[in-house]
């Protein structure tokens, strides 16, 4: 974990601030008050259970879920969040910062979400050419470099359901990439893949985290968050049971939950 103690000794820009999200499902309260805050380069993954309320988290943050109360700060630039007329949360009061701040923040989803009708290499430059307005030379060009930094390039005229899982992850992977976000979110990016195609994806992931990209990953694979994360947050019923860096919190976790949570979760020791 040197290498996530590094990048953190360096960054001094706060990329993502986030206060106080609440989110509750009918009378089910999701999330009780969650705050963080990822600077530049950080990468931090987010465990626990399942029902913790990690992925219910990480799509609040661009409003894929609209959580009750809460605030979000991209480079310092609040969401503008009012409450819905029709209830259900908080929604943006401005169509148009929505959007951009969508195309700030990128999401990587456990389901792919790839276009079915549209090849690798058009999923990839839809939204540069739509969204940002980039020329479909420029962003062909960009994607077909992006394909290949993921390791792809050769499926980039195929469909996603010619690919394997793990090809259409990495895919996803450059889709999101090709906005250029300042911060990625991953929402449990290989549990929707056979075990022997988890490697693949995670190696992405970490050559990401090398070039200090900011990424927020929700994750069951303990080991990878041990050697790439550089800050642990640990959730328990909606709130932050534990927050440090892995060496702390996968050596020394100071609560019962997390102890019992790595003893079930870490195959090996920590």
């Amino acid at each position: 974990m040197q290498q996530g103690g590094s990048r953190r000794m360096t960054a001094t820009a706060v990329a993502l601030q986030v206060d106080d999200i609440h989110k509750s499902f009918g009378r089910l309260e999701v999330l009780r008050g969650i705050s963080l805050s990822a600077r530049d380069g950080d990468v931090i993954a987010i465990l626990g259970s399942s029902g913790s309320g990690k992925s219910t988290f990480l799509r609040c943050l661009n409003l894929l879920e609209h959580p009750d109360q809460g605030a979000i700060r991209l480079r310092g630039e609040a969401l503008d969040l009012v409450q819905s007329r029709q209830g259900g949360g908080l929604s943006a009061r401005n169509a148009r910062q929505l959007a951009a701040f969508r195309a700030r923040i990128g999401f990587v989803f456990q389901s792919f979400n790839l276009w079915p009708h549209l090849t690798v290499l058009d999923n990839v430059i839809e939204a540069p050419v739509h969204v940002k307005g980039v020329a479909r030379a420029e962003a062909r060009d960009k994607g077909l470099a992006l394909l290949e930094k993921v390791g792809i390039a050769h499926k980039r005229d195929s469909y996603p359901s010619h690919l394997s899982g793990g090809q259409q992850q990495r895919a996803a992977i450059a889709r999101a990439l090709a906005m250029d976000p300042e911060v990625i979110l991953f929402d449990e990016p290989t549990s929707a893949l056979d075990p022997e195609l988890v490697s693949e994806v995670l190696g992405v992931i970490r050559a990401l985290a090398e070039e200090g990209r900011t990424m927020l990953i929700v994750t069951h694979e303990m080991g990878f968050a041990r050697d790439v994360a550089s800050e642990i947050i640990f959730l328990h019923q909606g709130r932050i049971e534990e927050q440090g860096p892995p060496s702390e919190i996968f050596h020394h976790p100071k609560t019962e939950r997390a102890r019992q949570f790595l003893a079930k979760h870490l195959v090996g020791g920590a």
